[in-house]
């Protein structure tokens, strides 16, 4: 307890010497001020380390418990641990020690420091309870303890302090009661305990003593019961948060004597009853969200005359009747409105165009109808509405106009270029006629432009080519004609391109090979001609090409077989012509391939046994011969797949003739296979015992250079342990007992004595590179320590016969269980925490350790979980020490399939179609929520993390993001993700 006082201590004197220096440049005599400063602060030094060692003649980075970094020099590291030193600050104001990774639990000693009026200990990894003491701390004005790790209730002794201005205690592990407020606190203004465990209810007395509290935020715990009636004595109250707990009954109408409210969030409770028409008297207010809660009634027509509102969210409850015709007419600064997920009837307002900075609109899944005057929206039931010009008045700011699957009538009005900012069109599945207006060309932020599914004719208008940021082309299922723009290739944003089920003619423009990040093309169920484009391999991307239903001849281009990434391909029902090329054995990912209906002669070739992948297969119609193979996937395919080529021999399942063995035609081909035997049978035999000879020669070398187990751990204070003892923690090594399998071991949960639980790894030293990974591993680890890597207990070797490594047990096992099985589910904030701990982990591993450490082998599997969901990575079987020679940093690194570097293609082809789409294809749809505003949050913070990692992915090494950059980042994504989701609340 006393040392952890003395840190605390410590990073406090560096707070107050600081700003002697601020004026100049920090240099190691900053540092030495600074720790001389902590020195005469020492009021007791039993050994009298700090009066002999820290001297001014001597340098800095020599004095006892001083590190220093190997670049700059400065001090980075203190520690004075056992030293038993005694300092004296019972006249501390201020202790500031947030955004740290300090750890432990908070020194109950701290309540001693009876000046101290704020009390900074945010974000860091302290444990244990809040401790009863600091309510001894009477003249304390701020307690902020957010982002740690605490957990027990809150002591009821802080709402003794009478000074007490703010409380901030959110995003810990507290739980229990709120407790009591005994007296009054009339300087206390904000009180924040979201983001926690705690249950019961909200002291029902508990704000008649608080009478000029402006913020309450107890959002996200477990609380129930109803809103305290004494909250309406706050009149100065500015912020109200409940959302995400489990609070019931209606919503006061005492709500609305709160003149000052400016925010209030009460989603994802059990509230019921009515909206109450006194929330029209909050003038001030500014967000109102009531998601997802079970409130019914009409919406009251005053809380569309509030002008502050910037958001209105009541989507996801039983709210009924018509909107007020005049809603929009007085919401000057409405950015965001949720209606969705009610019962709403009737015609939606047109005077909602005059909201002219709404961004944001969702009256989705409601019962409107009626005719569309001015705009609709997806899944309401508008009958025979056409799209009015005066579509052109909306907001100029409005990012997507989504109206799919509305019965929509009539053309699209060219006025839409007037909705300058649009980057989403969404007209799918309605009845649209006429052509693609040309003024959409003028959109010149458009990504999405999806018009399937309607009656659309004409030409594509050569003006689309102008849209530099589009994404996305869908203009499936309509009656478009002529030839495909071959302005079309200019557009090299485009990811995916559906044309299909149209009435195009002519041939392939051949400049769509330029879109080299195309991820998509749909062509089929057209008119098209002529040969497949030559330079077919350009497209180094693309997953899925549909040709099929055309009427395209020649040969298949052999520049399909650098599609690497293609798992579907149909060329079905054209003229094509030529044999299958063998080269199709390189397109691994292959899935899908369909060359029925052609004119395509040869055989089948028996490379394509590879395509391990291969679940649907279709040559059926053409003019092929020989043996269909039976290796593979060919075991699973049925007559379907090769009917119409009479020529073709088989298994008899297939119902195709039996082939007929072919005996060597003439000598000649009895002379070379003699010449074959005769000359590979020696050259084999040779081989052979050469590589005997090595094989004996290295495992010599191994067994002389073979270094100690004293020579690669230090185990001076660690408990030795004997290979019996860990056979009997293991019961035998018994496979009931086995946690995982490695490249190079098997990792065992063991049990001690004590009945402590260890994770024990055993080499498997029969396997070429088990030593190496051994002697890695123990090098690794005997120069590193950080809390988001695995803790090594102890060691066992044995000379060559046994090696094994005791670890710490991680109780939540590997991170790829979670992310991979059914039974387990990480919300998006568990998955962000998890990014932190390893990046922090890499951050260490790369710059905070003496000897940097390349890991090699980062993947799900060597991140392991703790009790409390902190990862922790493992398995340094195959890392690297940055110090070793350019020939040791240079050799192959490769384990088992994992993440090592950024670059490679399929990665950037990934993130490339995650940035540009809506992610629903890549964000895991256990996140997403059936209220679309929730799923946005969590979209975007996926979005900030992909493109971090689309930093991290740039060609040069050196102009990729450090790892320190990448913890910031994250950081700060957290941050604002914890924001957005009490936002939604």
């Amino acid at each position: 307890m006393g040392n952890t006082f003395l840190n605390l201590a410590l990073l406090l004197i560096f707070h107050f010497s600081m700003p002697t220096f601020s004026m100049k440049l920090t240099t190691i005599l900053t540092d030495q001020s600074a720790l001389l400063a902590l020195k005469d602060h020492v009021i007791h030094d039993p050994k009298n380390v700090l009066t002999t060692n820290w001297s001014a003649s001597a340098p800095v980075c020599n004095w006892f418990g001083v590190s220093c970094g190997s670049k700059h020099r400065r001090v980075t590291a203190l520690n004075l641990t056992g030293l038993g030193l005694l300092s004296n600050l019972h006249r501390l104001k201020i202790l500031n020690f947030g955004n740290n990774s300090f750890s432990g639990e908070i020194p109950s000693r701290l309540g001693s420091l009876t000046e101290l009026r704020r009390l900074f200990l945010y974000q860091n990894n302290f444990k244990g309870g809040v401790p009863f003491s600091l309510g001894n701390l009477s003249k304390l004005e701020i307690l902020s303890l957010f982002e740690n790790r605490i957990s027990g209730s809150i002591p009821s002794s802080i709402f003794n302090i009478s000074s007490l201005q703010n409380i901030y205690l959110n995003n810990n592990m507290l739980s229990g009661f709120i407790p009591s407020v005994p007296r009054d606190l009339l300087l206390l203004e904000g009180i924040d305990f979201s983001f926690n465990n705690l249950s019961g209810h909200i002291p029902e007395d508990m704000f008649d003593h608080l009478p000029n509290l402006k913020e309450l935020a107890l959002s996200v715990n477990l609380l129930s019961g109803r809103i305290p009636a004494s909250l309406f004595k706050c009149k100065e109250l500015q912020k109200l948060s409940l959302s995400y707990n489990q609070m019931e009954g209606s919503l006061p109408i005492e709500i609305g004597n709160l003149s000052m409210l400016q925010y209030i969030y009460i989603g994802r409770n059990h509230f019921e009853g009515i909206i109450p028409h006194e929330i029209g008297n909050l003038k001030n207010l500014k967000l109102l969200t009531i998601t997802a809660n079970s409130i019914a009634g009409s919406i009251p027509p005053r809380v569309f005359n509030i002008s502050t509102l910037t958001m209105i969210s009541l989507e996801g409850n039983q709210l009924s009747g018509h909107l007020p015709s005049n809603m929009g007419l007085f919401l000057p600064n409405m950015e965001e409105l949720y209606l969705g997920v009610n019962h709403l009837v009737g015609s939606f307002p047109t005077y909602i165009s005059n909201a002219s900075q709404l961004t944001l609109l969702d009256i989705s899944s409601n019962y409107f109808s009626g005719v569309l005057e001015k705009f609709s929206f997806n899944r309401n039931a508008f009958i025979s509405g056409e799209l009015p010009r005066v579509v052109g008045n909306l907001s100029s700011s409005l990012e997507q106009f989504s109206a799919s699957a509305c019965n929509i009538r009539g053309s699209i009005p060219s006025e839409i270029e007037n909705l300058s900012h649009l980057i989403d069109i969404e007209l799918g599945g309605n009845k649209l006629i006429g052509q693609i207006p040309t003024t959409i060309g003028g959109l010149e932020e458009l990504q999405s432009l999806s018009l399937t599914n309607n009656k659309l004719e004409g030409s594509i208008p050569s003006e689309l080519c102008h849209l530099n940021k589009l994404a996305f082309l869908i203009l499936t299922n309509n009656k478009l004609s002529g030839p495909i723009p071959a302005c079309l290739g200019d557009l090299t944003s485009l990811r995916k391109l559906f044309l299909d089920s149209n009435m195009f003619s002519s041939s392939i423009p051949s400049t769509l090979t330029r879109l080299n990040y195309l991820l998509i093309l749909f062509l089929s169920s057209n008119s098209l001609s002529g040969p497949l484009p030559i330079d077919i391999g350009k497209w180094k991307v693309l997953t899925s090409l549909d040709l099929s239903n055309n009427q395209l001849s020649g040969d298949i281009p052999t520049g399909v077989a650098d599609l690497k990434d293609l798992t579907h391909f149909s060329l079905s029902n054209n003229r094509i012509m030529g044999s299958i090329p063998k080269s199709f054995d390189e397109l691994l990912s292959l899935e899908f391939l369909d060359l029925s209906r052609n004119n395509l002669h040869g055989e089948i070739p028996k490379s394509l046994e590879k395509l391990r992948y291969l679940k649907y297969f279709n040559v059926s119609f053409n003019r092929l011969e020989g043996e269909i193979p039976e290796g593979g996937s060919f075991g699973n395919y049925s007559i379907e797949s090769f009917k119409g080529s009479e020529a073709l021999c088989g298994a008899a399942r297939l119902h195709v003739p039996n082939c007929k063995t072919r005996p060597l035609r003439n000598s000649k081909a009895k002379t070379k296979l003699k010449l074959i035997i005769y000359v590979a049978l020696p050259i084999a035999s040779t081989i052979l015992v050469v590589a005997l000879i090595i094989i004996i020669l290295q495992n010599r070398r191994r067994k002389n250079k073979l270094p100690t187990q004293e020579d690669m751990i230090p185990l001076g204070t660690w408990r030795r342990f004997s290979y019996h003892e860990l056979r009997q923690a293991t019961d035998g090594f018994n496979d009931s007992r086995l946690l995982g399998n490695g490249s190079y071991g098997s990792v065992f949960q063991g049990a001690l004595p004590d009945g402590t639980i260890i994770a024990v790894k055993v080499f498997k030293l029969e396997l070429e590179g088990a030593f190496k990974s051994f002697d890695a591993e123990c090098d690794v680890l005997r120069n590193t320590r950080h809390r988001n890597l695995v803790k090594v207990i102890s060691s066992c070797s044995n000379d060559l016969n046994f090696k094994a490594l005791v670890l710490e047990f991680m109780p939540n096992g590997s991170l790829d269980k979670w992310l991979y099985s059914n039974n387990q589910y990480l919300d998006i904030l568990q998955r962000l925490n998890i990014m932190i701990d390893v990046a922090s982990a890499l951050e260490y591993l790369h710059h905070g350790n003496a000897t940097p450490v390349v890991h090699c082998d980062l993947k799900p599997n060597n991140v392991l979980l703790d009790e409390d969901m902190v990862a922790h990575l493992s398995d340094f079987g195959i890392a690297k020490l940055l110090c070793e020679e350019v020939s040791m940093i240079q050799t192959m690194t490769m384990a088992t399939f994992g993440y090592m570097a950024p670059g490679e293609r399929t990665l950037k082809s990934w993130v490339i179609e995650s940035i540009s789409s809506s992610l629903n294809q890549v964000v895991d749809p256990k996140l997403l929520s059936t209220i679309g505003r929730e799923d946005l949050k969590v979209k975007n913070c996926a979005l900030s993390i992909l493109q971090v990692g689309l930093e991290c992915c740039v060609e040069l090494p050196n102009e990729r993001l450090q790892m320190k950059e990448i913890v910031t980042k994250l950081k700060k994504i957290k941050v604002k993700l914890l924001r957005d989701m009490e936002r939604v609340g």
